[in-house]
């Protein structure tokens, strides 16, 4: 592990949100950074986490998504000669790996309490926390069916944003950019190294795939189906208010 290579390429990363954030103080609102120390102490913490956060990745979540996908997809549970059916615990990881990261996600967490407290309840945390993570979970299962078949990637995203598109049309006004913004909160620290780690792992152990060509694409999946499921918990709450109103 060589600590000051790592140290080297977090501050390289951090370095233009500071200096972009310096030059538009100094240079463009004109007065000083308040409590210059404190700000200084936390750039150090954000670079010590950046670089622990990188190792991690490359120590852990990386290795541990291509590990599952080849286990997974080995003679012990795939056959000879195998069709897509048969890569049922494949799809039963991606489901369960995509629900479990996603409700961890802290992105989703933050911006779930922020929905609940700027609707005064009417947004349940949970609720959403729970659509987002269903709909993460069936995207990421749908993406690694894809690679199985090796079916097109550019079917499945339009078919979706089609459906997506129809659905704003018809969903309550108050959830249609938070629905769109809950697709994108969930490509965050936690789902997208594991879910990345997935495709690829699994994309050189299906045989006939390419990696490169059939390996990325879940993250699209991961973005787009939790729009769909958060929508969908919109019109079905809107439609139960409805009947009890009745």
């Amino acid at each position: 592990m060589n600590v000051w290579a790592d140290l080297i390429a977090a501050v390289r990363d951090v370095f233009p949100i500071a200096a972009t954030i310096l030059l538009f103080q100094v240079g463009v609102i004109r007065r000083p950074l308040p409590h210059p120390g404190r700000l200084l102490r936390g750039l150090l913490l954000v670079v010590a986490g950046m670089m622990l956060f990188l190792k991690g990745l490359e120590l852990a979540l990386f290795p541990l998504g291509e590990m599952m996908a080849a286990q997974l997809t080995g003679p012990r549970f795939i056959p000879e000669g195998a069709r897509p059916g048969d890569y049922r615990w494949v799809y039963l990881f991606a489901f369960s790996l995509g629900f479990a990261t996603t409700l961890a996600e802290p992105a989703l967490i933050a911006v779930a309490l922020k929905a609940r407290e700027i609707s005064g309840g009417a947004i349940h945390d949970w609720g959403l926390r729970l659509a987002v993570s269903l709909g993460v979970a069936l995207g990421i299962t749908l993406g690694t069916y894809r690679i199985v078949t090796g079916a097109s990637l550019v079917v499945f995203i339009v078919g979706g944003y089609v459906l997506v598109v129809l659905q704003t049309a018809l969903a309550p006004r108050m959830i249609v950019g938070l629905a769109y913004d809950s697709g994108g909160v969930t490509t965050s620290t936690v789902t997208v190294p594991l879910v990345t780690a997935l495709g690829l792992g699994l994309a050189r152990s299906v045989p006939g795939r390419d990696v490169l060509v059939d390996g990325f694409g879940l993250i699209a999946f991961a973005s787009l189906f939790p729009i769909m499921t958060v929508l969908g918990y919109a019109q079905l709450a809107e439609t139960l208010a409805r009947l009890r109103g009745k």
